[in-house]
């Protein structure tokens, strides 16, 4: 990272840096940038066969309809039993 963009950050981070810190930062800045340019290297492609080798589906209970619980007694303790719940108001 050239002294130029590094000056310009800094400007807009409103830090001051002497001409010896200016270049350690802008040496230290290079090398991050080099590493997240190894992120690159990485094969991130997707296997469907090589990826799920774990997941087992086999012991997963059926999906059943099963009736709820009324509404009128989830509503019985409510302040407003208009079919909805009242949240007391938290923030201003």
């Amino acid at each position: 990272m050239d002294l130029n963009t590094v000056k310009y950050l800094a400007d807009l981070s409103k830090l001051e840096y002497t001409d010896e810190k200016l270049t350690k930062t802008a040496s230290e800045m290079t090398s991050i940038m080099e590493l997240m340019d190894t992120i690159k290297d990485i094969d991130i492609s997707y296997d469907a066969y090589k990826d799920n080798h774990n997941v087992f589906l086999d012991g997963l209970r059926r999906d059943e309809v099963m009736p709820s619980m009324p509404t009128e007694k989830v509503l019985s303790n409510a302040v407003n039993s208009k079919n909805c719940f009242v949240v007391p108001k938290v923030v201003e």
